[in-house]
């Protein structure tokens, strides 16, 4: 787009992503009745991560009708948990139904984000040109950027190797020999998937998972009828599920040792389909469940029972040219090694892009661990907001009700800055981000996720869970229905330097009563 190429653009707002979190703010900030904004998007499509992942069985955990917005209600969901296809359908459908499509700047990763001072803006550079922005907001999301450990001896492999997120379909893996590497959320619909095809299967389990039946089927005719009929009935199905999961959350967050009878439905889902004691033990959790995300399959074990599938522990530690060498000392042959290995979700790339307002990096910034007020701004980081912040993810939920609360927040840090008038920017103030991840972080340590026994990548690399959020959405819906000035410090030009600092001084006295957790 030759057109958006020019190097002194400016803008109101600039969107990064154009995922679940990137499409709600451009139809947020629509809604808003604000229209000078873009969306940066590094791809050629419009889906996030739902457009990156497109691995042989890709489904979601959470229930169509909760997985989608609120605001764009989907009837005609095929089935009770959606798969890739239908869901980088449904935001190519909002993208379409909303007139996104005239916003978004395709094929421009951006490869810098400046904070200017002077004159309180951003200064953008992506690969197809510059621009100006007044507020950015990131939607890059934590599931963007895959994770490939470092083993040594990988370059050696003679084979094919790829990522689960960046899915080879050109790559015909029947009749080969796949090494899995990985136990998570990707790796077990894989599995199932794949497993008829290839000639041998080799899963490298460092750490097995606890892995609930999935009550997945087809939405009938008549159903999605009803919905159409009365959309009523869409928000009644969307508000049933939504409650189910709110009474949920305290076995997560107070008493884990309640969640003891979850475990034996788990078990129970393995035991149907293993029959092997030594293999059984093999995939039992030692650590409480909940602590890692708990997975839904019901094909997950029964393909690991078949015949050409091997479960190695210990993780890969080693490669030997097309030989595999685990942690335990156990070797395989492979063709092909498929890493399931996760994401960079405490060290996101983007990070290392975004500069403020001192010069530093985020990723500077966030040395010692991601934090953030109310998930959404860094104190050095004016008029920058980011959705899916720091603790601001979910263990037993959809994501899209967390998404929803931030563009509320968006959506009145806008405000704030049209009632301030002129030209104005927003700071948060470091000590009620201090405050505000502080009461965060106590709240985290009797949950499960903390106290489970288990390491997950909700943990950073200090130990400390800057992913989850330790209540309930309602209660995060509550912390961020609104900006409190008084939490951040209004920025003006030099010439208006007196003002910002009479606001500052009057907004400090009330900043560490401000800073709440879910109010």
């Amino acid at each position: 787009m030759a057109e958006h190429e020019q190097v002194h653009e400016h803008v109101r707002v600039a969107v990064v992503g154009s995922g679940f979190g990137g499409l709600g703010a451009a139809v947020r900030l629509r809604r808003e009745g604000i229209t000078d904004f873009v969306v940066l998007e590094r791809s050629d499509s419009v889906g996030g991560t739902w457009r990156d992942n497109s691995y042989p069985g890709c489904a979601c955990d959470v229930p169509s009708h909760l997985y989608s917005f609120s605001f764009a209600p989907n009837p005609e969901w095929p089935r009770t948990f959606s798969g890739q296809e239908h869901i980088r359908a449904y935001l190519e459908h909002v993208t379409d139904t909303f007139g996104l499509r005239p916003h978004i700047r395709f094929d421009s990763e951006v490869k810098r984000m400046a904070w200017d001072a002077e004159q309180l803006r951003w200064e953008i550079e992506t690969v197809s040109g510059t621009l100006t922005a007044d507020v950015v907001v990131s939607a890059t999301g934590p599931l963007s950027d895959p994770k490939v450990p470092d083993i040594p001896g990988l370059d050696s492999f003679p084979g094919k190797v790829f990522h689960s997120a960046r899915w080879d379909h050109d790559h015909d893996l029947t009749g080969k020999r796949v090494a899995m590497i990985g136990t998570g959320a990707s790796a077990i619909q894989i599995v199932p998937a794949i497993q008829p095809k290839v000639g041998r299967l080799t899963l490298f389990q460092r750490t097995p998972a606890w892995v609930m039946p999935r009550m997945d089927r087809a939405i009938s005719g008549a159903e999605r009828a009803l919905h159409r009929a009365l959309p009523v009935t869409t928000k009644l199905r969307r508000g049933l599920l939504w409650g189910i999961r709110e009474l949920q959350v305290q076995a997560f967050t107070k008493h884990p040792n309640e969640l003891g009878f979850v475990e034996q439905i788990a078990k129970r889902n393995m035991a149907s389909a293993i029959k092997d004691p030594a293999l059984r033990a093999k995939l039992t959790p030692d650590y409480r469940i909940g602590c890692k995300r708990i997975l839904l399959s019901s094909e997950y074990y029964p393909a690991l029972a078949r015949p050409n599938v091997d479960v190695v522990t210990g993780g890969l530690s080693e490669v030997r040219g097309s030989t595999l060498v685990a942690a335990d000392g156990t070797e395989a042959e492979a063709d092909v090694i498929i890493f399931g290995t996760g994401f960079h979700v405490t060290d996101m790339p983007i990070s290392e892009r975004v500069v403020g307002a001192d010069g530093r990096t985020l990723a500077e910034t966030w040395k010692g661990g991601m934090e953030a007020l109310r998930g959404a701004s860094a104190a050095g980081f004016p008029n920058w907001m980011t959705i899916i912040g720091p603790n601001t993810g979910l263990g037993n939920s959809s994501m899209i009700l967390m998404i929803e609360s931030q563009l509320n927040y968006m959506a009145d840090y806008l405000r704030q800055l049209r009632v301030l008038g002129g030209r104005a920017a927003l700071d948060a103030r470091p000590t009620a981000v201090r405050n505000w991840n502080h009461r965060v972080q106590e709240r985290m340590k009797r949950t499960v996720w903390n106290t489970g026994g288990c390491t997950s990548w909700y943990l950073d690399p200090s130990g400390r869970n800057t992913t989850i959020w330790p209540g309930t959405t309602a209660e995060f819906r509550r912390a961020t229905r609104r900006v409190n000035l008084a939490e951040y410090q209004v920025l003006r030009p030099a010439a208006a330097e007196p003002a910002a600092v009479a606001d500052a001084g009057a907004a400090d006295a009330n900043a560490d009563a401000a800073a709440e957790v879910g109010a």
